[in-house]
This record gives structure tokens, sequence and C-alpha cells, in this order.
């Protein structure tokens, strides 16, 4: 298992600040994925990887990156997919944790969702995010940066 370090999907996380604190805490490393340039606190543990604008190119990357030990923060369920298999935990910024056993029902009800999209049913989207959604967030995070440290 490699060193514990957390990738994150950056473009439209509304947890960095969170994830910086809780990584800090820990002493484990953080690489902010974007297509564009963020800013990220200057930190020796916290990085920034800026990727060209193509299609996919942030969730490549840190698909590519992926490995057991590691904690990628992604929205992205197909992200998450790819993530799993390379043996990385993932967690929702809602704190919602991806796992091998629950990825498929969320891969089939994305689909779902964008078929009826394209047949044009009017689909609300996904809730705002809540001040218990962020609390969830860093609660989720330290106990999966906790189990990673321990090799579980």
């Amino acid at each position: 298992m490699s060193a514990p370090r957390i990738l994150v999907d950056a473009d439209a996380c509304p947890v960095k600040e969170e994830i910086y604190k809780v990584a800090l805490r820990h002493e484990v490393p953080v690489v902010v994925v974007s297509n564009q340039h963020l800013r990220v606190p200057p930190h020796p543990l916290l990085s920034r990887q800026v990727v060209s604008d193509g299609f996919d190119a942030a969730d490549d990357w840190i698909a590519e990156q992926s490995a057991p030990g590691g904690i990628v923060i992604t929205a992205d369920i197909l992200l998450a997919d790819r993530a799993l298999k390379a043996g990385a935990r993932v967690l929702a910024p809602t704190g919602k944790p991806f796992t091998t056993s629950s990825i498929g029902a969320a891969i089939a009800t994305r689909a779902i969702m964008a078929d009826l999209r394209a047949g044009g049913d009017q689909l609300g989207g996904p809730a705002p995010f809540a001040k218990t959604d962020r609390s969830r967030f860093l609660q989720a995070l330290d106990t999966a940066v906790v189990a990673v440290k321990r090799g579980r």
C-alpha cells in the first residue's frame, strides 16, 4: 500500500478548506486537480495540478494517480468507479463514501437520470449543499484518513 495521499477533483469541490484542515492535522499530502488555476494555501503538504481543459482531463489524471492508500474526493460517479478499481477510497463532498458494493447502483441511477433528461423530463438537480453535508464530510474524511494510516 502506498503512503496516504488525498486527490481532489477540485473544479466544483465545495469542501477544499475542510480537506486542507483534515490533511494538515494528519500530515497527509493533498493534490488539488483542476483545469484552471485555483488558489491553494502555501504549505508543503498542499499542491496543485493544473491539467489541460480537455474533456475529462482532470478525471483521467486522478484515475491514473489513484492507488491503494489514496483517498479521492469527487462527486463524479464515473471517476469514483475508476478510483475504486485502482484501490483508492472515494468520498463525495457530502461525506458519502463510494464503495465497490455501492458504485454499481450509483452508475445505474446516473444512467437512468441521463436517459430521463435526454427524453425531455424536467428533473431537479441535487439538493443544495448544506452545513450538515460539510460536517458529515469532515467526519468521513477524518475516518478515512485514520483508516488508511492504519492500513485498513
